[in-house]
């Protein structure tokens, strides 16, 4: 009996700006992206408005939506690639640049893995990416740490020893934080950090606000009040 034909999992991306949706796939992607009928989404509400600027072969409405964010259960999780079973494909989206870094969508990549589905991204922008090759720091050696502690004297501990980690190894050290706490962990940066130490803070990219600016720690401290509250930012260090 032949076995039949799994579908493949999509990694599509999406604009990093939440207020744009551009389509940013390319010809052959987004090709393959209008007649998907199931995706599985960080935000349904800002999965429909990107994929609203795609010319798809159905409404909105007729198609299936999952989502997969911090709170989704494995067991919940476990039965989103069913249809691929069946010869479906799927598309994964976050809700901001590519999926599956610094994403809950990694989960779901992990498990088509695991159930021998083939995984295929489509090219797009990661910001994490976008800031290191704007930052001007160590793109030969870099390390991506996710989100930082929430509390402030272990989120210190982290910066000391991304900095004593740089300092050993000569790489980059990136990291992310919600909006709500960037301006608390630029001031623990500021510091904390070695005066010689650099540091690039990526702020808003792809957007018209974008500003990515890399200095010594001794330069950040010259220059004054740096407003990063509710924006969307990335910061690299380099000891």
């Amino acid at each position: 009996m032949t076995e039949k034909v799994k579908g493949h999992l999509y990694l599509i991306p999406v604009p990093i700006n939440q207020h744009d949706n551009t389509s940013i796939l390319l010809t052959k992607d987004k090709n393959i992206v209008e007649y998907l009928n199931y995706f599985i989404v960080e935000n349904e509400k800002t999965a429909r408005f990107y994929l609203s600027a795609l010319n798809l072969c159905k409404p909105i409405q007729a198609l299936d939506f999952k989502v997969l964010d911090s709170s989704t259960t494995h067991d919940a999780i476990s039965n989103y690639l069913n249809p691929t079973l069946e010869g479906f494909n799927i598309g994964l989206l976050s809700e901001s640049g590519c999926p599956a870094i610094a994403d809950p969508g990694a989960k779901l990549v992990a498990l088509a893995h695991q159930k021998n589905i083939k995984v295929i991204p489509m090219i797009g922008p990661s910001s994490v990416l976008l800031a290191l090759i704007a930052s001007g720091l160590n793109g030969q050696q870099f390390k991506f740490h996710g989100y930082l502690p929430t509390d402030k004297n272990e989120r210190i501990k982290k910066i000391k020893s991304m900095e004593n980690d740089s300092k050993k190894n000569h790489g980059t050290q990136i990291f992310i934080e919600t909006p709500y706490r960037n301006q608390h962990v630029f001031n623990d940066l500021i510091v904390n950090l070695q005066d010689q130490t650099q540091c690039c803070i990526a702020v808003d990219i792809t957007s018209s606000e974008e500003r990515i600016q890399t200095k010594k720690i001794s330069d950040w401290k010259k220059a004054g009040k740096l407003d990063l509250k509710n924006r969307l930012c990335v910061f690299l260090i380099k000891a």
